[in-house]
């Protein structure tokens, strides 16, 4: 019997396909766990339509018109950009390492780095920012703002960058500003009340918001609160922090009871407001989840569980709303709308007539493309570059769409994905799993 079972076992493994032993695939039994973790803290709320899990094949016509390729050099906020949307960037596309350096801490890293066109900033929970240059190939400066008496508690910094300062908010309550050229601190402030946001700045404006969903706006030069602005506060905190996106002259600030207001940031006065939170009992237990908002000129998207909208940035008014969750930030190229639902579906939206040009199963396209059986896969994030749609997947395999939704290039990573990737001067950078920078060609 037990030789029987062995003779079953290898007809069964000499069957395993390429990808089954390159890993592409994950196992049944961790499907997606980054990204369920999101939602595993709310019940998705109710609602009469059906979450969208249609496949649509794309016409045989389809040409997308996408943003033109540009070349980035600096990476200076979490989410690229002000509007929080990425380009269409450059890349070389050749999956080459051209450097990798020495593990540059031994602490746990955020996973969003920067860029300033020299350095490499990360920030590990020890509460150290560290700034390494590519050109040097060194740590040229480590800070740590905390005393020995904070030294066990873990931080979570989030960092933005403007002409040689950084700015670093934390979940003790501290905001302050650093210039790293001169080694010098210029400013801190203790609120002592943790921030939970992403940060902005605008002219000589900082700004920020706490746990409490308070909107602060300080002075960036000397840290002077300018203003700040209650909204709704939630007793229970989910894994959604509070959102904070740049148009022209106005500021949007998602906070985690759902709902989205829209700031005259020369003024400081709201525009609109509208809430998102779909249920019949505002109750401030109720939690809330959305990916961050985006800015696309005239037009914000914000992705929340359960719906996608399209709003009208001067008004607020509702231009789409569609029953589809984005497990990712999604990505706005011309007037498509790139979005990764929670069945993995790669979903292209026409933000203008409200169309759906495409919805594939990523995990049966890959099965396709390696002649092999469907698996599942778990994404990590989306990007375009070279007019094309790249998915990184937490395996550190990169999956890359072609702007006509076939697939052109199935690759695994020379490393392995610690951080979420940026695009630098057509290479791809990111921190690997040992904390080492890799510069991708």
């Amino acid at each position: 019997m037990k030789k029987i079972i062995i003779f079953i076992s290898i007809i069964l493994f000499s069957h395993c396909s390429f990808d089954n032993k390159s890993g592409i695939w994950n196992n049944s039994s961790t499907i997606n766990l980054k990204k369920t973790d999101r939602f595993k803290d709310f019940e998705t709320l109710y609602t009469k339509e059906k979450t969208f899990n249609k496949i649509i094949a794309p016409n045989k016509n389809l040409n997308l018109k996408l943003d033109s390729i540009k070349k980035s050099n600096k990476w200076t906020d979490e989410f690229y950009q002000g509007s929080n949307n990425s380009n269409n960037f450059g890349y070389e596309n050749l999956n080459e390492i051209i450097f990798k350096s020495k593990k540059i801490s031994r602490y746990n890293i955020k996973d969003k780095i920067l860029f300033d066109g020299e350095n490499v900033i990360a920030a590990d929970d020890r509460g150290n920012i560290i700034f390494y240059s590519v050109d040097k190939k060194e740590i040229t400066y480590k800070y740590n703002f905390y005393q020995k008496n904070f030294k066990k508690i873990r931080k979570n910094l989030n960092l933005i960058v403007e002409a040689n300062v950084v700015y670093a908010s934390d979940n003790l309550g501290y905001l302050y500003a650093l210039n790293y050229k001169n080694k010098k601190l210029l400013w801190a402030k203790n609120l002592k009340i943790p921030f939970r946001s992403n940060i902005k700045i605008f002219e000589e404006k900082i700004i920020v918001a706490d746990q409490n969903n308070i909107l602060y706006i300080f002075n960036k030069f000397d840290g002077s609160q300018l203003k700040f602005i209650p909204t709704e506060e939630t007793t229970i905190k989910s894994g959604f922090v509070n959102s904070l996106a740049l148009g022209s002259d106005v500021l949007l600030y998602l906070n985690t009871f759902g709902s989205l207001y829209s700031i005259n940031i020369q003024n400081s006065q709201i525009n609109w407001f509208s809430n998102f939170k779909l249920s019949l009992d505002l109750n401030p237990t109720n939690l809330f989840f959305s990916n961050p908002i985006i800015i696309s000129k005239d037009k914000v998207i914000v992705s929340t569980d359960p719906y996608i909208y399209l709003l009208n940035l001067n008004n607020g008014s509702i231009i789409l709303k569609s029953p589809i969750t984005s497990i990712v930030k999604p990505v706005l190229s011309g007037n498509n709308l790139f979005i990764i639902t929670k069945d993995n579906l790669l979903v292209c939206i026409n933000i203008d007539t409200g169309k759906i040009n495409f919805s594939l199963n990523i995990a049966k396209e890959i099965a396709n493309f390696l002649d092999t059986k469907t698996k599942s896969v778990s994404i990590k994030s989306l990007s375009i570059a070279n007019n094309n749609l790249l998915i990184f997947l937490n395996n550190s395999y990169l999956i890359a769409f072609n702007k006509n939704a076939k697939i052109e290039k199935i690759e695994k990573l020379k490393s392995k994905l610690g951080t979420f990737p940026i695009f630098i001067d057509k290479s791809i950078l990111f921190l690997n799993k040992n904390n080492k920078l890799i510069v991708l060609n």
